[in-house]
């Protein structure tokens, strides 16, 4: 007995030591980042650190409250005053009694698109109308998806909402397209994640099929969505109380949408505009950290874009930064684009598999619980 105590002892001692030895690693390694000779290294790292979950916590051990405030603050945002232009989208029109010279005018009216654009157009080889791109960076990869018809895209939800593991939570981005019957979907809005984080009960603003389901607009929050007329809208809610809310929602015919925040500054670096009215947000510095991300833009033919990237490691990345989802849907012609709930949250389905999955759970082919998703439903 007491040889198998000592053992066990032993067993106890080494699994101690080990534990101690990898965690005194990883903290001389942030310590590295935060005090070593790179100043933009130290802020895409605090940045990055910041837009997680439960890892927000890890700053502290470095920085005092002042600190963080500095250098979260040179990455803020320029504000866009203006909100997104409808004019500026032009839906081709569908019709069977087309003519020739309907035809010609149409070819006349359409807006001048990029290369990248057009080649993934041309990419389309079983005409859906739905182009899937894959794309490789230095510090990620990512899956874009081309969606020509924007009246295909709807928000699927998880309502009624819930955070209690035995009672009805958040569905992953495929239950979401699952119960759509949607063929593609992306993970939406953001939500709760304190607790257990079951990713049942959302935060800001929820719209599906015209019915509010979520109506508590705060500090920093920015609806990303659709009206009626299949126009992204991307809108500062920030302020707004439940019933301009819904006055805005029922004015505007606003269809589908959820929301994130722009907020930098504190324990919390989030952004949500990207590209307003053709015009890219100006962000300081490298603007964010490096993260798994999502977002959604249109183009000004309508044509939709579904971007999500990987990171935290997967396939050893780090992720993308907001100016490199910027640049990059600026190639795809974006006129207006939108950051939604990234991180372990990032995910994107189609044609029943992931193409880029949660890193929350490596190596796994599905993603995390989320109470919202933008889904594609495909007509009969």
């Amino acid at each position: 007995m007491k040889k198998l105590l000592k053992a066990l002892g032993w067993i106890f001692l080494f699994i101690m030591t080990a534990a101690a030895a990898v965690f005194l690693t990883i903290y001389l390694l942030m310590r590295m980042f935060c005090y070593g000779p790179s100043e933009s290294a130290r802020d895409t790292f605090v940045s990055t650190m910041l837009e997680t979950g439960g890892m927000k916590f890890v700053i502290s051990w470095f920085f005092t409250d002042e600190e963080v405030m500095e250098i979260t603050g040179a990455n803020e945002p320029s504000v866009a005053a203006s909100d997104t232009d409808a004019d500026l989208i032009n839906i081709p029109s569908v019709s069977d009694n087309d003519t020739p010279q309907n035809d010609e005018q149409d070819e006349q009216d359409k807006p001048d698109l990029p290369e990248a654009l057009k080649t993934a157009y041309e990419a389309d080889d079983d005409g859906d109308g739905l182009i899937l791109i894959p794309i490789t960076s230095h510090t990620f990869s990512a899956s874009l998806l081309v969606i020509r018809d924007p009246s295909l895209i709807h928000l699927s939800s998880s309502y009624p909402w819930s955070t209690a593991a035995r009672e009805r939570n958040g569905l992953t981005v495929g239950q979401h397209c699952e119960q759509s019957g949607a063929v593609a979907g992306i993970n939406a809005g953001e939500y709760v994640t304190s607790g257990t984080n079951w990713g049942g009960m959302p935060v800001g603003v929820v719209v599906e099929d015209e019915e509010i389901l979520y109506n508590g607009p705060s500090y920093g929050d920015v609806m990303v969505g659709f009206n009626e007329d299949n126009i992204l809208v991307v809108k500062d809610v920030s302020g707004m109380s439940a019933a301009a809310f819904q006055s805005y929602v029922t004015e505007n015919h606003i269809t589908d949408a959820a929301s994130f925040k722009d907020i930098s500054g504190g324990n919390i670096n989030h952004f949500t505009k990207l590209i307003i009215n053709g015009e890219a947000v100006e962000l300081g510095g490298k603007g964010s950290g490096a993260n798994p991300r999502t977002a959604i833009a249109q183009c000004a033919d309508g044509t939709v874009l579904f971007l999500c990237t990987d990171g935290r490691g997967t396939g050893g990345h780090l992720g993308a930064t907001g100016q490199d989802l910027i640049d990059l849907l600026l190639q795809y012609g974006a006129v207006n684009a939108a950051n939604l709930d990234g991180g372990s949250s990032s995910a994107l389905f189609f044609n029943g598999e992931y193409t880029t999955g949660s890193t929350h759970m490596l190596y796994a082919d599905t993603s995390r619980n989320v109470p919202t998703a933008f889904v594609v439903i495909q007509k009969d």
